[in-house]
């Protein structure tokens, strides 16, 4: 990734991930964030995964990030959006599918 992919994805990963390492952390150990998104063998979802990597990524100094790390962004910035083109209809406040972006660092309420 070059620098000005890099930038891109820094840009948008601060854009999008709104949630602060302590209010994610907190959430992730909600049975909420624990019971949404997809589970493999009965594991850890995905998503669950997802965020304890993006209080890692936030709590890193820009400089010592990686490659991986950056690929890790890249990852949560386009499921947000994604996600967040999905958006039901109605009250969103208690379902799966923002339970589902809290996972991943976006509260769409926030």
């Amino acid at each position: 990734m070059d620098g000005e992919e890099q930038k891109e994805t820094w840009d948008g990963f601060q854009e999008l991930v709104n949630m602060k390492p302590a209010d994610l952390e907190k959430w992730l150990e909600s049975d909420r964030s624990r019971d949404v998104g997809q589970h493999q063998d009965g594991g850890e979802s995905t998503g669950h995964a997802s965020g304890r990597r993006i209080v890692e990524i936030q709590r890193t100094k820009k400089g010592d990030l990686t490659e991986d790390d950056y690929r890790h962004m890249r990852k949560v910035v386009g499921y947000i959006r994604r996600h967040l083109a999905q958006r039901p209809s109605g009250d969103v406040q208690d379902t799966k599918w923002r339970y589902s972006l809290m996972n991943w660092g976006h509260d769409p309420l926030a």
